[in-house]
């Protein structure tokens, strides 16, 4: 069963997400919160699988509640999904720096957010369709000057491929095709790359390929 909690200040979005949620034969909302704190709160009281966390909420908003949960280290297994009215929110790229492992947008459809939860927990990309590349875009206008690679100085050759495909964008199967190797190979390496650099999950590879100036703006073709 996964469990998820509800961030959210108005309480007909979270209403209309339970009832979703909580008619899944899998899927169960675990809490629910009205503020950023509470959230913070109640994420290390139920330890819930996903937070579900609007970006602009009072006294502690879901920006720096999502940083909260994801830097400690005993809310490692909670994914924080980030949800917003619009899909380039300025504060959703940030959001995926701090730890998020993805966004949705408030609007999306019902089957979407469903394919959603049940995705993160298992650590896959979790962007809206048709944002991936336009987010990598926005990260890329904004990115600094790359890092030292020092940081990818662990993976193997084949690793730094597979991470530079995930960094413009690309799917398990997708890199699959251009590699020319089976989507398990593929999510394999993936993973494991996720594991020698520490990422949480795909979206803070994507950072790290940036950061490390492994992908560079331009690449998104």
């Amino acid at each position: 069963m996964i469990r998820v909690l509800l961030a959210d200040d108005q309480s007909l979005v979270r209403a209309g997400f339970r009832a979703l949620l909580d008619a899944q034969p899998d899927i169960e909302v675990a809490g629910e919160a009205a503020d950023g704190e509470e959230a913070l709160r109640t994420a290390r009281e139920l330890r819930p699988d996903v937070v579900l966390m609007d970006i602009r909420m009072p006294v502690l908003d879901g920006l720096a509640a999502t940083r909260a949960i994801t830097g400690d280290d005993a809310l490692g297994d909670v994914k924080v999904v980030m949800l917003t009215t619009f899909e380039l929110d300025e504060y959703v790229f940030e959001a995926i720096r701090c730890g998020a492992s993805g966004f949705l947008v408030k609007d999306t459809e019902p089957d979407e957010l469903l394919r959603a939860v049940r995705a993160v927990v298992h650590g896959d990309a979790l962007l809206s369709p048709g944002v991936t590349r336009r987010l990598i875009a926005e990260f890329a206008a904004r990115s600094k000057e790359p890092a030292a690679a020092d940081a990818l100085a662990g993976l193997t050759e084949r690793e730094r491929e597979v991470m530079a495909l995930v960094g413009i964008g690309l799917s398990n199967e997708e890199i699959a095709r251009r590699l020319v190797v089976s989507p398990l190979t593929a999510k394999t390496h993936v993973s494991r790359t996720m594991v020698k650099l520490g990422a949480r999950d795909r979206a803070q590879l994507v950072v790290l390929a940036y950061e490390s100036g492994l992908v560079r703006p331009g690449w998104l073709g």
